[in-house]
């Protein structure tokens, strides 16, 4: 599973990369695709160093990075939707997915750390 999210969020990566590429110039407008950016290419970057975590506590922590990361994906593409600057619905569909994966998989962690105890 590992390897293909890490495939999957650096495709996610380079599809914000290409959605922000498409968009026209405006001051917000850069303000808004400058955070995207960053959280935006971060989801893969963060979940690659999650993957090479030293515990499971270490991987939980980092992980909450990247689950941090991909809801603030989820916001800055909500406000380019909601302003209906460009079509965002992969885009957003995806983070929201991403999201929905790391949430499950933060549970799954904390349950198991849980029951060690």
């Amino acid at each position: 599973m590992s390897e293909e999210l890490k495939n999957r969020t650096k495709k996610f990566s380079l599809s914000i990369i290409d959605l922000i590429e498409k968009m026209d110039y405006s001051i917000s407008k850069k303000v808004i695709m400058n955070q995207l950016a960053k959280s935006g290419t971060s989801v893969g970057a963060n979940y690659r160093a999650a993957c090479r975590a030293r515990s499971d506590k270490e991987f939980i922590s980092k992980l909450n990075i990247v689950l941090e990361e991909a809801d603030e994906c989820c916001f800055w593409l909500e406000i380019i939707n909601e302003k209906k600057w460009i079509r965002v619905d992969t885009e957003l569909k995806e983070a929201n997915e991403l999201t929905a994966i790391f949430v499950s998989t933060l549970k799954k962690m904390n349950n198991k750390l849980n029951s060690n105890f």
